[in-house]
């Protein structure tokens, strides 16, 4: 490319996947694609916009009002606006589509019932196919799309989608064989710091420093396209962060549906593979990653760890109806999940409850390890404590704080921690809510705030910085993870009581499995019921009203987290893994 200037930035190359991008998510689902760009605008912008159109009344029959009332996380209105009926097959296209994007595909099914077949277009046909795929029936999707000629392009990437899934082995051309450096690793990783801050990259960054610590030469790439597609068109094609670079595979543009990305993932990781020579790679879920890395270990004469940090064929069917678990999309994710698994030369995860999920699969036991989530090195020191946190951050040092440092999603169940809040209001006049992070459910838990009268009481920061993290964790009285039961919650263990516990908070957390592996009741936190707000209104109330049973929970915690969640400990579990597979640190080479 002729296109990097001095700043190591591909312009023309990042402007021709943005611009794929963009159309590709214009044609696949326009709403989604709105509220995606939505939720990546400061809110000083994207409210605005929102309020804006949500007072456009009719115009579009209402969808436009509705996408407005979705930014805002008021999906009862966005309903409202969606109560009448579409002008002909279009206008009922666009409402139905716009329904889905308050997770209401009855609604969508209605509208689209009531359009007489014969009047039924293009438009209708890429509403319809777009509920099937939401409710996961990929076949029907493929199906309705293809009836009309408009819909080709969204016709190709459902049915190619479907064909990833369903067995697809990639096909990335001829492979130039080359001796492995010893002691070289490759991670390849879905997303990374600096342009993400989530648990899954904060993981992967602590990983990689301590495998550099412990005498390995680590190297690390993002997925292709990444971060370009989420919104960084001045990404750089290398990033440095405390000594660990993250490569980045960018393209002069994307295949644009998923067998050919698939494809040319295959393709740029092989030629990365040649560059650096590693003996070993190492990949997390979902399967993507471990069908291209298994097939381009393979080529190579490579071993290869597949790290298994969630589920989220699960975590997809937490926002819909329970018969999605049944769904041709939920079984076909769930066995190419279990299928990458028992290929890999060896498998990582995080819990106690994910290592029966894997062995349910069918994986070998002797090659799953245990690497559970574990503190961050800012989070070994001795943490500042709560009238220092809270002068740094500005807090009323006399308020009764509770709340959490969290990626704010549906299935967190924050919802709850905001109606205990409610519940506990009246008799505690200095209570407040502080809510520290960003995601979907974020306007929502705003909108619940202001109809329950708390909104006074409620601190939503959104996204802060890493580095800020342990302070607001120290600021609170309580840390609470009121997860809703749902199977993804039931098996994967968070990051963020892990840190709450390392600061010395007591952690109150919903009775499951996973969250059992982390909060010992009455020792380091209290269990409660799940999906049941009163009860952990009289947990909390009980907590706070005896500040000295709080400090004991903590301090509990924090000895625990030092004891068995440190990246030391997970280093040494890596360096034997790797070991076992014949790869050994450089110093030990």
């Amino acid at each position: 490319m002729t296109d990097r200037g001095p700043s190591g930035v591909p312009w023309l190359a990042n402007a021709l996947v943005t611009a794929q991008t963009v159309r590709a998510e214009l044609a696949h689902d326009p709403v989604q694609f709105a509220l995606q760009v939505s939720r990546r605008l400061p809110h000083a912008v994207s409210t605005p916009a929102a309020r804006l159109l949500t007072t456009t009344g009719r115009l579009a029959d209402g969808a436009l009002a509705a996408v407005g009332h979705q930014i805002l996380g008021d999906d009862e209105a966005a309903r409202h606006s969606l109560g009448g009926r579409g002008r002909g097959s279009r206008g009922t296209a666009l409402l139905a589509t716009a329904a889905l994007g308050s997770d209401d595909d009855g609604t969508a099914a209605a509208l689209l019932d009531a359009v007489p077949a014969e009047h039924r277009g293009a438009g209708w046909h890429a509403a319809a196919a777009r509920l099937a795929l939401y409710r996961g029936e990929l076949t029907a999707a493929v199906d309705l799309a293809r009836r009309h000629r408009s819909n080709r392009i969204l016709a190709r990437r459902l049915d190619a989608e479907r064909r990833a899934l369903n067995g697809y082995r990639p096909q990335f051309g001829p492979v130039h064989p080359g001796e492995a450096v010893p002691g070289r690793v490759l991670h390849v990783l879905n997303s990374s710091l600096p342009h993400t801050s989530s648990g899954y990259t904060q993981r992967s960054h602590s990983a990689l420093r301590a495998l550099s610590e412990s005498g390995f030469d680590v190297h690390a790439v993002t997925r292709p396209g990444y971060p370009v597609e989420v919104g960084i068109p001045w990404a750089r094609r290398e990033d440095s962060v405390d000594g660990v670079t993250y490569r980045r595979l960018l393209p002069a543009g994307l295949d644009q549906d998923a067998v050919g990305r698939v494809d040319q993932y295959a393709r740029l990781l092989s030629t990365e593979v040649e560059r650096l020579r590693p003996a070993l790679l190492h990949t997390t879920t979902h399967y993507t990653n471990a069908l291209v890395v298994a097939a381009v270990a393979e080529a190579h004469g490579l071993p290869w760890v597949y790290e298994v940090r969630g589920q989220r064929a699960d975590s997809w069917a937490a926002t819909r109806a329970p018969e999605a678990v049944d769904s041709e999309y939920y079984r076909a994710f769930t066995a190419r999940e279990a299928e990458s698994a028992r290929r890999a030369d060896a498998v990582v995860t995080l819990g106690e409850q994910m290592r029966r999920v894997l062995l349910d699969a069918g994986v070998d036991a002797a090659s799953i390890r245990l690497c559970p989530n574990a503190v961050a090195e800012q989070f070994l020191p001795e943490p500042p404590g709560r009238v220092e946190a809270r002068a740094r951050l500005g807090l009323d040092p006399q308020d009764l704080l509770v709340g959490t440092v969290s990626s704010v999603v549906d299935y967190e169940g924050l919802d709850l921690l905001v109606r205990a809040a409610a519940r506990l209001a009246p008799s505690h006049p200095r209570l407040k809510v502080r809510i520290v992070g960003d995601g979907v459910a974020l306007p929502g838990l705003k909108v619940l705030a202001e109809r329950l009268g708390i909104a006074d009481r409620c601190q939503f920061t959104g996204r802060v910085d890493r580095s800020e993290a342990i302070w607001n964790h120290a600021a609170l009285d309580v840390f609470v993870v009121p997860r809703r039961d749902l199977p993804v919650t039931r098996s994967v263990t968070p990051m963020k009581s892990v840190e709450a516990s390392a600061t010395g908070r007591p952690v109150v957390a919903s009775a499951l499995p996973a969250l059992a592996e982390l909060v010992q009741d009455g020792v380091t936190g209290q269990l409660v019921p799940p999906d049941d707000d009163a009860a952990l209104a009289t947990v909390l109330g009980e907590l706070l009203a005896d500040p000295e049973q709080g400090h004991r929970l903590g301090a509990a915690g924090r000895r625990w987290a030092l004891d068995t969640r440190t990246w030391e400990a997970n280093s040494r579990t890596y360096t034997q893994m790797y070991a076992d597979l014949g790869v050994a640190p450089v110093s030990a080479a």
